[in-house]
């Protein structure tokens, strides 16, 4: 049996963005050294560059902190009255370098209900594309939210 859920279905395909966020290389630093990153492409431009980058590259990571930056909308959603994180995904596409300028854009990917021991919930699936100056894809975060009775 699926469940028939209320919710603002408009928002399917409607994109809302955020940015530009500039890369610094402060930043790709202090990130490596917050998550502990040792590999030679993190560590420095010299040791990228031997590694085949272009400079040091910032970890896919990153992105997760300007995805909050998106402005969401209320779905509307007709259900449960306790909302909650319920997980996150980071695609890296491409390197991220000091220098780049990187644009956020989400859409509404899905909206599910899923019962099991615990009940019912409905998740909230959000998907949101970074891109950097030159319009390339440099990473995917999915982000998924559920509410509960």
């Amino acid at each position: 049996m699926t469940m028939e859920l209320s919710y603002d279905r408009t928002l399917h395909g409607k994109e809302h963005r955020a940015g530009p966020f500039e890369i610094t290389a402060d930043m790709i630093a202090a990130v490596n050294a917050s998550l502990g990153e040792q590999g030679a492409a993190f560590s420095s431009d010299a040791d990228a560059k031997e590694q085949g980058f272009r400079g040091m590259i910032a970890p896919p990571t990153l992105c997760s902190i300007f995805v909050r930056e998106v402005q969401l909308p209320d779905v509307g959603l007709d259900f449960g009255r306790t909302q909650m994180h319920a997980g996150q995904r980071v695609q890296p596409i491409a390197p991220i370098y000091a220098g780049d300028r990187l644009t956020a854009s989400s859409h509404l990917k899905d909206v599910y209900a899923k019962t099991g021991r615990s009940g019912t919930m409905v998740f909230v699936v959000w998907e949101t594309t970074f891109r950097n100056q030159d319009g390339d894809v440099v990473a995917e975060v999915q982000e998924s939210f559920a509410r509960r009775e």
